[in-house]
């Protein structure tokens, strides 16, 4: 198989993509956190490639400056958007900040003008190629960004970390012209979720094995000896109460008053929805302690990343899900 331009900028791509998501995937394992650092340092990488892609393709300046208008709105979750009083403040970052945002903004305007004529739905079934096509598909990336953005403000997506390794990835890969895929399903397809938000959505599926991983690791270590157990043993696990501290989990296992002032062990069904203080677990944990309780019940708290980083395969190897779905659907 012969190599092409666009072969070794999309394998380039899918490796910054591994090594990027990989150890953003472990710090977010080990730490809960990853810092804004980690996005700097590997979003340069992904505009490079993603500036030799549209150089490759003879973009013209509203092409690039579409590009920088993605990127430019995908920078307020590291840098934040400056306000009137910083601009008249006469901070110097945020002068070069605002003027960035006032050129990219002239780059869609030109845009606009030069290939409003045709319409997105002409791009999508294949009618439209060239220049007009390339900056179409670069000013969708705006709405990925957009979507992505809302999706963490409105807490559809509750980590910070999560929503900027997704908007990571619709800079690193823009459109799905940009990706070496093996399968034909996506590119073929008219409709198709972009590259990130199929991330997202491999990411998805990988939950469902949750459930089942759970269920056998409990039933190997002997965690289920009642009803109560049963339920609980899908969506949780066991562990000593003295690890719950120092473990990135949540404590099921409370302690309850019963009405004639006794008191009794309680599992709940569900996390609290609302991570409780230092002080409120170890109070919680010194009440079980005075019952001689040594092991709980307790859930993991799953970070998104962990779910994202293997979902890399699926994308490379098959692209878009919903392009597999919708067939098997008769759609």
């Amino acid at each position: 198989m012969r190599l092409t331009t666009e072969s070794i900028l999309g394998w380039t791509r899918i490796s910054v993509l591994i090594l990027a998501m990989g150890w953003a995937a472990w710090m977010d394992h080990k730490n809960r956190r990853v810092g804004n650092e980690h996005w700097i340092v590997w979003v340069k990488p992904a505009l490079f490639l993603w500036a030799l892609d549209l150089i490759a393709q003879e973009a013209d300046w509203t092409i690039f400056l579409t590009a920088s208008a993605v990127v430019a709105y995908a920078s307020t979750s590291i840098i934040g958007r400056p306000t009137i009083n910083d601009i008249f403040s006469g901070s110097k970052i945020d002068l070069v900040v605002s003027s960035w945002y006032v050129i990219s903004i002239a780059g869609i305007i030109g845009g606009s003008l030069k290939y409003g004529d045709v319409s997105p739905l002409e791009v999508l079934v294949g009618d439209v190629t060239g220049s007009a096509a390339l900056w179409w598909s670069t000013l969708a990336g705006l709405l990925t960004i957009l979507i992505i953005d809302l999706a963490w403000r409105f807490r559809l997506i509750h980590g910070g970390a999560d929503a900027k390794a997704l908007m990571l990835v619709a800079i690193l890969i823009p459109s799905w012209d940009t990706m070496p895929l093996i399968s034909e399903k996506t590119s073929d397809s008219i409709v198709a979720l972009p590259p990130s938000l199929a991330l997202l959505m491999w990411g998805g599926l990988t939950f469902i094995l949750i459930p089942l991983i759970l269920l056998v690791k409990n039933i190997i270590n002997s965690n289920i000896s009642s009803l109560s157990d049963l339920k609980l043993s899908w969506h949780a696990s066991k562990m000593k109460l003295k690890d719950v501290k120092d473990s990135h989990v949540w404590l099921l296992t409370s302690v309850i008053q019963l009405p004639d002032g006794s008191s009794k062990v309680y599992h709940k069904s569900r996390a609290p929805r609302r991570t409780p203080t230092d002080e409120e677990l170890d109070k919680s944990i010194k009440e079980l302690e005075d019952l001689d309780v040594e092991e709980v019940w307790i859930s993991y708290k799953l970070p998104l990343l962990v779910f994202l980083f293997p979902a890399i395969i699926p994308l490379a190897l098959l692209g878009d899900p919903i392009s597999h779905i919708m067939p098997l659907m008769g759609i």
